[in-house]
């Protein structure tokens, strides 16, 4: 009777729990969870005839249904691949379509490329402040740069190399630029300190020694309604335990008080901040960098510092090796704003464009090396220096280049 009784769950078990299908290539599961085909990717548009109709009759499009149709548009941009169709990030698209045209059309004429090039600064910016206030993460950013970068490399490639003003070693040393930039970027986007539960919850809790506390601490342990009333219990003194500690240290002038984070359910150490956007804690957040599309944290701060500074390097140096081919017989900098016969040759005239390009790219990157330079020798953050700007306790130095919070010994990191 005992062996009949327990095993009927078992066969319950296995009868809720249905077989899937096996995708193939082309299908995927949908946004609302129904099995979907790429071939069906123009059906059901309703909220796309709804919004052309209006754009026709010259009526005004209603946010919620451009919403929509942004979703179902990125819900459907999908590649076929092995065990169903995978998903392609919408935001990587338009730099790999629009910067070439933008620069081969800028390479027309010379107030056409003063057009394109001063309004290319201003559609990024808006694009960053639209995405910023909406707290999302994007992939425009990093896409724009690793195929500026490739782009860019290309171009040389073909229009300047082949001139014979550069050798194999100029070549062979903007290379090895390249793969570093490359190398220290993908050092740069990975783990910036995140905070995470330690392993197991043995670990002693007293003092600065517990950091954090897992965020699924409150989920609820299905199967087992012991072990439930007991880990919520566990949980609750955790965070007692860890506030506790808090508290005492904030009370100590020698230590720096620990903040609890609601949405992460841990406590943050000092300078550890919780970052909106990718939704986690990080250990002493300078930023979150939109061209790495990560936080800037105690874990790869110096990756990033050196990605900054080899690409200074590498972009000067490409940008001088073009000037010189395209103008000869001219200094850098005069070659920069007086080329005169550069627009005659479309080949010399897409390289002087690029070249442009490349400044105002390197000028923004420079910005950021120098600010990040001034924040380490101050020790403080990007994050510390905002928060000091808004409840104005930090003192402004150098027409507000720099910012000197007061906050941390500036000997002592």
């Amino acid at each position: 009777m005992t062996q009949k009784g327990s095993m009927k769950p078992v066969k319950n078990k296995k009868t809720e729990e249905p077989e899937l299908e096996p995708l193939c290539c082309c299908e995927y599961i949908d946004r609302n969870g129904e099995k979907n085909h790429l071939g069906a990717c123009l059906c059901d548009c309703e909220d796309l005839d709804e919004g052309c109709d209006r754009w026709i009759t010259c009526k005004s499009v209603r946010p919620e249904t451009c919403e929509r149709i942004m979703d179902t548009i990125s819900d459907r941009l999908r590649i076929p691949w092995l065990r169903g169709a995978k998903k392609v990030n919408i935001s990587i698209i338009p730099p790999l379509v629009l910067l070439p045209v933008f620069l081969h059309v800028a390479s027309w004429h010379f107030l056409l490329g003063v057009v394109v090039l001063t309004s290319l600064p201003v559609l990024a910016l808006w694009y960053y402040y639209l995405t910023h206030r909406r707290k999302e993460q994007t992939l425009f950013f990093l896409s724009l740069g690793l195929f500026s970068l490739g782009y860019m490399y290309y171009v040389f490639l073909q229009e300047v190399v082949p001139r014979g003003r550069v050798g194999p070693t100029r070549l062979a040393v903007l290379t090895c630029g390249l793969f570093l930039i490359l190398l220290a970027l993908y050092r740069a986007k990975k783990n910036p300190g995140y905070l995470s539960n330690p392993a197991g919850t043995d670990r002693s809790l007293g003092g600065s020694h517990v950091e954090c506390l897992s965020r699924k601490g409150q989920e609820k342990t299905k199967g087992f309604p012991g072990a439930d009333t007991s880990g919520s219990l566990n949980n609750r003194a955790l965070k007692d335990d860890l506030k506790g500690s808090s508290r005492v240290s904030a009370g100590s002038p020698t230590k720096v008080k620990e903040d609890w984070c609601a949405k992460c359910q841990l406590v943050r150490p000092a300078r550890a901040w919780h970052c909106r956007i990718c939704g986690i804690c990080v250990r002493r957040m300078d930023h979150h960098c939109v061209w790495i599309n990560s936080c800037v944290g105690e874990s790869n701060h110096q990756a990033f510092i050196l990605a900054l500074l080899i690409f200074l390097l590498t972009s000067v140096y490409g940008i001088t090796l073009t000037l010189d081919t395209v103008c000869r017989d001219r200094s850098v900098f005069t070659a920069l704003f007086y080329c005169p016969g550069v627009y005659a040759n479309y080949s010399s005239a897409l390289s002087f464009t690029c070249v442009w390009y490349s400044v105002i790219i390197t000028a923004s990157m420079a910005y950021i090396f120098l600010i990040q330079l001034i924040n380490i020798s101050y020790n403080v953050t990007e994050r510390e220096v905002q928060q000091a700007l808004r409840q104005k306790t930090g003192r402004r130095l150098l027409c507000g280049l720099i910012v000197d919070t007061g906050q941390y010994n500036r000997a002592h990191l």
